[in-house]
């Protein structure tokens, strides 16, 4: 089996789970870093490189990275990877010097961005700078998409969300509020050249059954969310039924709560372990009194002379194999839930009307538009789609994502050059080392439990709609909380010529993920060599050229190494140091000259 070729960029990133899960692979363990060190503007900007809105994310994100986290493998709750994001963003200083400019002169390209969300936001980010005219269509009269419409202000405030939209509209992007695009085909006809499609998945879905036409008080969730946050909804009755379990659903039932509901219960149609929420809201809702119902299933709304009064269920039970899987389901009832009002919180769906069927723009069976998932581009040249318009719903950090790979494709659409020509990632290495046994990082494990974030008290929470919940860490939180880190960017890096296979290493090592082994054919053999060993994540074991004294190769499981250093501070000769690995992304201002197309 050939050595690992260490120089992949793929090989020790996927170490670092946490930013592997993130879509746009911010590199948590070094802003963590920053942060301990009280270095909280650095951070911040370290963190805007990669997902633009760290103030934002910091409270409202999806967090994929959390449960990627290897602090999981030695403690039950991973790092709080995504509030200590806010922790830099709340405690940075004025950052607006250290943003990039808007040119002296512009290049001349002129670039349509309809929707004032994430996705399109983040395509402006990346351009304006490099000298593009960028200009956002927003039908609304404030911009941030769903961040604004559909994630309540006692979860977002309003000043932090307008103060990372304005360092991008800063960098001279025009924002047209008040502006939706009726058609694209005469959008196409103007002096554009190149337009971003970046409107969401703006359409709830409904639920056709019976009594839903013959009653009022019935609303679609995203809408209604839409309707509290631009004030057009300032009430809601006293008892409301939520249907659904996703995040929207969550979002929906404390809202309610803070309009004058007393009664909230969202009924779920399957056990909990099947919910789409995320568990961290799901606990938020509840800490609010909110009762979750669940094995119901929608049957028909009950109305008398025109107004609502319940819902009727059925009831259901399931039946679960050993994997948790559903293999059977019975309605033991029918069971009638009184309610003034409904919120229906099914899900999303794209829908873009005001796109024409001649206009160039192939959609799917699902009115989903047909995207290139490399280039964003749509089987219309130079019109490009990102976020829930290209896939169709997922979240902030997704559409964000989007848009920096959307952003290369525009650049290299408006320099006549191949869409697919990116230039690709960078894996440096950087020796931790400071001195003997002594790291440019705290290695050193503490067994602290994960910090509970601090909420406003329930009494106080309801008084204004929007009184932000979450209060962020306090000094000691911090303290403890970035200590929980395991570094898993900075990486045993192995020089097998200095190796004098003294096995200090291996005994030293307290995962056991070190075994010195004869040369195999293949993984699964070398493997066999090793205490503990697991593969479960795609990483693959990695495996040194072969040793000077016996020809034999040092092996180590990278999905147990903790990173904790002690192999290199054991090592007699430094066949073992410390190492950082820092990932280079390339955005749309530093690609390399691609081919002419």
């Amino acid at each position: 089996m050939k050595p690992t070729d260490t120089s992949d960029p793929d090989y020790f990133h996927k170490v670092v789970d946490c930013q592997w899960a993130c879509p746009a692979h911010t590199p948590v363990p070094a802003y963590i870093r920053l942060i301990a060190q009280g270095r909280y503007s650095e951070a911040y900007l370290l963190n805007r490189e990669s997902n633009v809105f760290p103030g934002i994310l910091g409270r409202v994100c999806d967090r994929p990275c959390e449960p990627a986290c290897r602090r999981t493998r030695v403690d039950e709750e991973p790092v709080a990877i995504c509030r200590l994001k806010r922790v830099a963003a709340d405690h940075r200083g004025d950052i607006t010097d250290q943003l990039p400019k808007k040119p002296e002169n512009t290049n001349g390209k002129r670039i349509a961005l309809i929707g004032a969300g994430p996705a399109s936001f983040t395509v402006a980010n990346d351009l304006a700078p490099m000298g593009y005219e960028c200009t956002i269509f927003e039908k609304l009269d404030k911009p941030g998409g769903l961040m604004r419409s559909n994630i309540p202000a006692f979860r977002l405030p309003e000043d932090v969300l307008m103060e990372e939209l304005d360092y991008i509209l800063n960098m001279g992007v025009d924002l047209k509020l008040g502006s939706p695009v009726a058609s694209m085909q005469a959008l196409l006809k103007e002096d554009w050249d190149a337009v971003f499609v970046g409107t969401g998945a703006p359409k709830g879905k409904d639920l056709e059954i019976p009594g839903r036409q013959d009653a009022a008080n019935i609303h679609i969730g995203i809408d209604w969310l839409e309707s509290v946050a631009f004030e057009h909804t300032k009430a809601i009755g006293k008892q409301v039924l939520i249907i659904g379990v996703g995040n929207t659903a969550m979002d929906c039932c404390r809202t309610s709560l803070r309009l004058g509901a007393s009664s909230v219960k969202v009924m779920a149609r399957k056990p909990r372990e099947f919910f789409k929420a995320s568990d961290w809201e799901l606990e938020d809702a509840e800490e609010e009194n909110v009762e979750i119902i669940v094995n119901h299933s929608p049957k028909a709304f009950v109305h008398e002379n025109g107004k609502l009064t319940g819902m009727v269920f059925e009831q259901i039970e399931y039946d679960l194999n050993l994997a948790g899987a559903i293999t059977g389901q019975r309605v033991t009832a029918d069971v009638m839930i009184p309610c003034d009002d409904v919120i229906l919180a099914i899900g999303q769906e794209n829908a873009f009307p005001w796109i024409e069927e001649d206009a160039g723009i192939e959609f799917d069976k699902w009115d989903v538009p047909v995207i290139d998932k490399v280039t964003f581009e749509s089987t219309k040249r130079g019109v490009f789609f990102g976020g829930d318009a290209a896939f169709g719903p997922e979240n902030i950090i997704w559409a964000v994502e989007h848009g920096h790979q959307a952003a290369i494709s525009i650049h290299n659409h408006c320099e006549g050059r191949v869409l697919t020509e990116r230039t690709p990632d960078e894996m440096a290495l950087k020796s931790a080392k400071m001195g003997m046994m002594e790291w440019r990082y705290s290695n050193a494990y503490d067994d602290a439990p994960r910090r509970k974030m601090r909420h406003v008290e329930l009494v106080e929470r309801f008084k204004k709609l929007d009184t932000e919940v979450e209060l962020g860490f306090s000094a000691e939180q911090i303290a403890t909380e970035v200590e929980r880190c395991l570094n898993c960017d900075v990486h045993t890096v192995f020089e097998a010529p200095l190796c004098t296979e003294c096995d200090a290493c291996i005994d030293v090592c307290p995962v056991e993920c070190l075994a010195i082994t004869p040369v195999a054919e293949n993984e699964d053999a070398l493997r066999g060599a090793l205490s503990a060993s697991e593969n479960g994540n795609g990483q693959s074991l990695y495996v040194s050229s072969e040793l000077p004294l016996s020809g034999r190769v040092m092996i180590k499981d990278e999905n147990i190494c903790l990173h904790c250093g002690l192999c290199a501070e054991r090592c007699p000769t430094a066949a073992w140091d410390m190492q950082e690995g820092i990932l280079q992304i390339h955005y749309a201002d530093d690609q390399a000259g691609s081919p002419k197309a």
